[in-house]
């Protein structure tokens, strides 16, 4: 009994048929286009999402031994999406996750006072990062759109209610409490949408989705939209606690960190929302019917993404997977230091005004040192958040299960056990945020019966082991002094 997960990421939407023994069977995949309207906004084409998500399922079917008997569906969170109820179709782009322009939203509400209250309610912190400032912008500069917000005709959502409404011709408007507790409109502890934070950003709670767990049908596709077939959705997270629980990460401590577009460490903190005071957010995990299950994160916006640039900003490489191969032409970054800031700095030290720096750019600067430069500041940015994960909360983190699409890179997870001093594993299937959505679905219809079932498929692949002293030879302490010139820089 296959199932089919749909991942739509930040630059593309992937496929997956996943068989019972956790293998893939058949994938498919689509890019859509990136837009970048004026500097630090991040824009997407909801219609485009829509149609890369066809593609790709198309793709993945076609390779399939059998059809799928259910479906789960992760998603980039944080990105606001609006769309009519009826056509479901989008008035206007939706704004990313990565996207800047709610700094000022965001500073007046926490010179105002109201910062304290909201990370008490959500477990986050005010920054452009997260939807509610989004959805407050949109109110405030996009008069008509709301409008229809508010009279009922516009749906407001993230990625995944986008998604399941196209499913289902606008049948279903849901999203699970691991997107919602994303949104800063979500009351973590209650586990419901929060009127008084909905006032705070003036969003209207009759336009937001219905909260359902992560596991368990919540709709049926409809064949006239999503190609003839007529199956249940029964999985919906985040993409990050989609990893988290596709790497089968169940008990309280186990940690994960993917390498995607950013880097996101998680660790499972089990039923008891852990608070943090250094830069690190308290968030849902997810809930497959038996109550919330909560994770202490650490957001890291871009670390993939800086890679992308150097190939596509820059023109230094041709595809993402040069990196590795370059960076080895070199033995060090030769004292460079690049500080990835693209779009600010999130965990742990959440500085939205903060810009890209390299510094140490001598004569005998090269490209190879760059690109060697930029996987260390991957493996520095991670170390931060896992630092404050270990000395400000006082977890234990023995080990780092690795995933993303910069797992593949060997040099890489090196570098990251190096800096950790701590052993990092990589498992067969690193697609796990594809992989945890066709576990929530599997589990929620039968395929699978318990997480003990879903921790049994689990394969490692390579197991890296830190080399003794890197940790503690200099270059981190290098690294924390590029932070502070590249910080503040647009304020």
């Amino acid at each position: 009994m296959p199932v089919l997960a749909i991942d739509a990421g930040t630059t593309g939407v992937t496929a997956l048929v996943v068989g019972e023994d956790g293998g893939v069977l058949s994938r498919g995949y689509r890019e859509f286009a990136q837009l970048f309207p004026r500097p630090g906004w991040v824009e997407h084409e909801p219609e485009d999402i829509w149609t890369a998500t066809l593609a790709a399922c198309r793709e993945a079917l076609a390779g399939a031994p059998e059809q799928p008997t259910c479906i789960g569906i992760t998603d980039q969170r944080e990105t606001a999406v609006v769309w009519d109820r009826r056509t479901g179709r989008a008035p206007r782009p939706a704004i990313v996750w990565q996207d800047r322009r709610t700094t000022g939203i965001c500073d007046r509400l926490r010179d105002a006072g109201h910062e304290p209250r909201v990370a008490e309610l959500t477990g986050l912190r005010l920054d452009p990062y997260f939807t509610g400032t989004k959805f407050c912008w949109l109110a405030a500069e996009e008069p008509r759109v709301w409008e229809g917000v508010r009279d009922g005709a516009l749906a407001l959502g993230t990625v995944d209610s986008y998604l399941i409404a196209r499913l289902t011709g606008g049948a279903v408007h849901v999203t699970d409490a691991s997107n919602a507790s994303r949104t800063l409109l979500f009351d973590l502890v209650a586990g419901t949408w929060s009127d008084e934070l909905c006032e705070l950003f003036d969003v209207p709670r009759s336009a937001l989705p219905e909260v359902v767990p992560s596991s368990g049908v919540v709709g049926t596709t409809d064949p006239d939209a999503f190609l003839g077939l007529e199956l249940p959705i029964a999985g919906i997270a985040g993409d990050q606690q989609a990893a988290l629980f596709g790497q089968a990460c169940y008990s309280p401590g186990q940690s994960k960190c993917t390498y995607g577009t950013g880097s996101f460490v998680l660790t499972n903190t089990g039923t008891t929302p852990v608070r943090s005071d250094a830069g690190l957010l308290t968030t849902v995990a997810w809930d497959v019917g038996d109550g919330l299950v909560y994770a202490l994160e650490g957001s890291i916006f871009v670390t993939g993404a800086a890679v992308q640039w150097l190939r596509d900003g820059l023109g230094l490489i041709d595809s993402a997977a040069e990196i590795e191969g370059l960076a080895r032409t070199v033995p060090d970054s030769g004292d460079l230091v690049f500080v990835p800031a693209l779009t600010g700095m999130g965990a742990p030290h959440w500085d939205p005004h903060a810009r890209g720096a390299i510094v140490g750019i001598t004569r005998g600067t090269t490209r190879a040192h760059l690109a060697r430069a930029t996987l260390e500041a991957i493996a520095f940015e991670v170390r931060d958040v896992v630092d404050v994960m270990v000395s400000e909360a006082g977890l234990e983190v023995p080990e780092l299960s690795a995933d993303g699409g910069a797992s593949a890179n060997d040099l890489l997870l090196q570098l990251q056990a190096d800096q950790l001093a701590v052993p990092v594993r990589r498992p067969r299937v690193t697609e796990t945020t594809a992989l945890g959505a066709a576990f929530l679905a599997g589990l929620g219809t039968g395929v699978w019966s318990s997480q003990d079932e879903l921790a049994a498929t689990w394969a490692l692949d390579r197991r890296f082991e830190p080399e003794p002293g890197r940790r503690d030879d200099g270059r981190h302490d290098r690294w924390r002094e590029a932070l502070g010139r590249a910080g503040h820089w647009t304020s």
